[in-house]
Formats: C-alpha cells, structure tokens, sequence
C-alpha cells in the first residue's frame, strides 16, 4: 500500500453508485452491520491516515478500525473500536471529546478522551467515506466527504443532519477538509478547486481560485486569510478567503499535499507524497526541507515536543521541525 491507498485518493477509488451522489444524511445501518476492529500487535506499524491532540494525549486513526491512544507519542495503544472499516480523519474539541469518520460513512464519537468510542453512522451499502471531520466544541460537530457528503450536528451526534449549503454541493464534489480560520469563521476544501466559507454562521459561499485540480487541505493564516494545498505541489495562500484574490506559491515541487501544520515560528509546514516536506513563511517563500528514503507518504502531521509526528503506510513516524 502506497500514496494510492492514502485517504485523498480513497472516494476516487472506490466507484460509488450514482444513488450515492444524491444523498446527504448519514445512513442507517441497515442490513449490513458492522464488525469490530480486530487487535493488532503492530498497529501502529500498519496505515494510519488521521491525527490529533486530545488534551494531553495524542489520537491516531486508520486501515481496519485501527484506534491509537498516546501519552507521550512515542508508546501507543490500540483501543477498542465498533467498526472494522478504515478511518481517515480524526478531530478533538478538547480534552474529552473528539470524532473519527471513515469509510461505508462511519462516523464515532467519544467523551472520554478516546478511551471508548460509539459508532453514531455507518452504511457499508455506500461505502461513501468520510474523508474530513471538524470538532467544535462538545456538541457541534461537521463530517464532510466524497460526493458531496456534508453532515453537521448540534446535539454531540444523537443527530447528524445534512448541511444545506447548495453553491457547495451543486457539483456533487468530494469535500476533503474543514477547518476553522483564526477569527472562527469556518473555511472547506475539495476537488476542482472547490473553496467555501461560510458567512454569518448561516451561508455557505463558494469561493474562486486559480485552480481547478484537488485541494486536499488548507490551514489558517492570519485573521481572515487561508493556505490551501494539493495536487502536484499546488499551493495557494491568501489574506482574506472572501476577496478571492490567491497568490500562488512557488512550491519546486509537483509532489501532491495532503497535510500541514502551523509552527510555533508562524509558519506553515506541509507533507506529502513521497516523504515531501515543505516550509512556507509569512513572505510566501518556500523551501523543501527534507524527504525520506522509504518511498512512505505522509498522511498526516502534527507538532509535538520537540519535533513533528506524522502518519503514513507504515505507521506513526517522527521527524525533525525544519531548522533545529
């Protein structure tokens, strides 16, 4: 398994039936139920795509209902999850609760730091992943993933409910990530190009870019502003998301993105295909810092202590922060 098994290229993979394009709520699980995770002695050895800070702990998700806990990033324990399908994203609103969404639409929820988990959505009939979740607090969650698929609850996930939001979802387009700027306003990214913000936490407007390929995540910069990356080396950044006025940045690259994160420096760290790591500063300028000699991709990153824990085919890896 390599970058094609990663969880950006999974919805293009899979071949859902038209049938699927036209539904929005998270489904029942109907006749074909779900099986737990098995338990496995290097699980943290095998793909793991999704990872997050749950408080002091650290959260790491992937192929076969694999659910990693970690005090120290180092030590990892696998616990025990309703669903043997793989999950792709992972987010905590705090110390306590936290979501995970998957594929065949799974979507678990947890309230006590990760230790155990509850399965709120699943429809192996689909097989529509989730591809982005977005917790943001104890009771507002948002699930986002191929086809279209955009789901939000207001209630800890009793309820999942699909998001009207029509200039998003006209096209049937895969939603691949949400995240939330730095003044809260909350920002999406997808295929083709597709951007949205949603405006006075009521309408969700489709913004344009100078692009037209996937974006497979963004981060935020300053107050109103966003850095969006994907395919090839594509990354762009902008000021203000609702002035739709995007500079392009010179990556060197044509290795795709799939994951970054803020340094406590400011600037803004990207991974990818390949082992591919990538420094953007505050003045646009990039630099490709490092590449592995494993062929691995890199699905996810995450700052901790003193350096950068990532997820790939083979499991959860350290690398150092650019620069020290």
């Amino acid at each position: 398994m390599r970058t094609h098994m990663l969880k950006f290229t999974l919805a293009a993979l899979l071949g859902f039936s038209a049938a699927a394009l036209a539904e929005g709520a998270a489904q029942p699980m109907g006749n074909l139920q779900p099986r737990a995770a098995e338990m496995a002695r290097l699980s943290d050895k095998n793909l793991l795509l999704g990872l997050s800070k749950a408080g002091d702990q650290l959260v790491a998700v992937g192929d076969r209902g694999t659910v990693l806990l970690s005090a120290d990033g180092t030590q990892w324990q696998q616990m025990p999850a309703p669903v043997h399908a793989t999950l792709t994203a992972v987010s905590f609103a705090d110390g306590k609760n936290g979501w995970i969404g998957g594929h065949d639409s799974t979507i678990l929820h947890t309230d006590d730091g990760g230790q155990t988990w509850k399965l709120q959505s699943f429809n192996a009939k689909d097989s529509k992943p989730v591809l982005g979740v977005l917790a943001l607090d104890a009771q507002r969650a948002y699930a986002v993933g191929a086809y279209g698929m955009f789901l939000s609850t207001i209630d800890a996930g009793a309820t999942w409910s699909p998001v009207v939001a029509p200039a998003i979802l006209q096209d049937g387009l895969h939603l691949n990530a949400m995240i939330k700027l730095n003044n809260g306003d909350l920002f999406l990214a997808g295929e083709t190009g597709l951007a949205g913000v949603l405006d006075n936490g009521q309408t969700w407007r489709r913004l344009k870019l100078p692009y037209d390929g996937s974006l497979f995540g963004a981060l935020p910069r300053g107050e109103r502003g966003a850095l969006v990356f994907g395919l090839r080396g594509n990354v762009f950044a902008t000021s203000d998301v609702r002035s739709n006025a995007w500079t392009r940045i010179n990556t060197g690259t044509v290795q795709s993105f799939y994951s970054g994160t803020i340094l406590p420096s400011g600037d803004a760290l990207l991974v990818g295909a390949d082992g591919a790591v990538l420094l953007v500063g505050a003045d646009n300028k990039a630099r490709l810092a490092s590449s592995n000699d494993t062929g691995a991709s890199y699905a996810a990153v995450l700052p901790w202590k003193d350096g950068l824990l990532v997820t790939s085919e083979l499991g959860i890896g350290r690398i150092a922060t650019p620069g020290k």
